[in-house]
């Protein structure tokens, strides 16, 4: 009996002895349970390049192999058997069909078959883009870089890579021809098991600092190195309200030490608060370097082991609300990172080179409804639009 004393008394000890005594003192685990309801946000669901996201994609996917092709058109043969490569629901013919403005149908001669083309509009703005990336290449190539340089090994699976191409607004065949992994700005390395990756280097007198770190030394006007505690910018939505119990919470979780998504986190208790900052903060860094500050949520997954994020990391998301915008659409959830919409001048995010680009394609895509909508009637064009 009393040896039965002695142990339980023994397993409690353990139970309540720190578990990583080194950080003990500097990493607090007073994990509270967060739990928050969804609200919409008008603000953020009238944003149309968020609203056509989905349907970018594939249409400039689409836009890219006509464009390649020397006549600059193609049969629908050509493109009808790929659309779950290019992610389009229902046939491909009806997609095409479905933009207008970007997309000609016609009837080749030759064959009796739709043939389609770009529209001038679309074609103007695929020389534009072709330009603009030209220009602000090395710019575009080196959000890449950030990427990789937040990862375990600064180094990600090609394929990884690749599912990343269109967010950081890379070319979709960037891998196949590009010109910094041939002028050793990138290294392709062994993953291991017979997956190849990409790699990226940093200079040992090189400081590479997060858009928070940036954003406090610019508040604050330091030159040279961002303080150890950093604000998240909080951007509540109108009419959200958080109970007493989580305004305390956040308030102690804003003055926990920050640690930017480029340094070693190995070390880290991922119990404790300070990594859930960790994590809130590689998020953050990570949505800054897309061309419209969100992602699919499910996209991100992909990232999840090379960035060091916890299993349910999308918690992170649902946890700060004043951070993160779940934007449900189409059957999907997208992530906005809110500080890109509401900060105007006082954020140290910069404007993505191609988002203006991408913009110009989304008023093609609202202009081919206002089409269809006066095919449908007997109103001219201008009257609906």
């Amino acid at each position: 009996m009393l040896l039965l004393l002695v142990n339980r008394r023994f397993r409690e000890l353990v139970l309540c002895y720190p578990k990583n005594l080194a950080f003990s003192h500097t990493q607090k685990s007073n994990y509270v349970d967060v739990k928050m309801k969804w609200m919409k946000d008008p603000l953020y669901d009238s944003v149309n390049i968020l609203l056509k996201s989905k349907e970018l994609r594939p249409l400039i996917s689409l836009k890219n192999i006509i464009s390649k092709e020397p006549t600059g058109c193609i049969p629908i043969s050509a493109v009808s058997k790929q659309n779950r490569i290019l992610e389009v629901s229902g046939k491909v013919a009806g997609f095409l069909r479905r933009y207008p403005a970007v997309f000609e149908e016609f009837t080749s001669p030759k064959y009796n078959l739709p043939w389609f083309k770009l529209t001038q509009e679309a074609a103007d703005l695929h020389h534009r883009e072709c330009k603009v990336y030209a220009a602000h290449r090395s710019e575009i190539v080196d959000r890449l870089r950030r990427l990789i340089l937040m990862s375990r090994e600064r180094s990600l699976p090609l394929r990884t890579v690749q599912g990343m191409l269109w967010y950081l607004g890379l070319p979709e065949d960037y891998l196949k021809n590009s010109e910094e992994i041939s002028k050793g700005y990138f290294q392709i390395v062994d993953m291991g098991d017979g997956e190849q990756g990409l790699s990226a280097s940093i200079c040992s007198n090189e400081q590479v600092f997060s858009v928070l770190q940036r954003n406090a030394m610019k508040s604050n006007g330091i030159l040279h190195s961002p303080p150890s505690v950093i604000d998240f910018p909080l951007f509540p939505s109108k009419g959200f309200r958080l109970k007493r119990k989580i305004e305390q919470w956040l308030e102690e979780f804003q003055k926990v030490e920050y640690v930017s998504p480029y340094e070693t986190f190995s070390s880290l208790d991922p119990n404790s608060d300070i990594s859930e900052k960790r994590v809130a903060g590689v998020l953050h860094e990570l949505l800054s370097l897309f061309v419209d500050n969100s992602a699919e949520r499910r996209r991100l997954l992909c990232l999840k082991k090379h960035l060091g994020l916890p299993q349910k990391f999308h918690m992170v998301f649902e946890r700060h609300p004043h951070i993160f915008y779940l934007l449900l659409k189409s059957k999907t959830c997208f992530v906005v990172l809110k500080e890109a919409y509401c900060a105007g001048s006082e954020t140290a995010i910069e404007r993505h080179p191609l988002l203006g680009v991408r913009e110009g394609y989304v008023r093609l895509m609202i202009e081919s409804e206002a089409i269809l909508r006066s095919r449908r009637s007997t109103k001219p064009l201008e009257e609906i639009s």
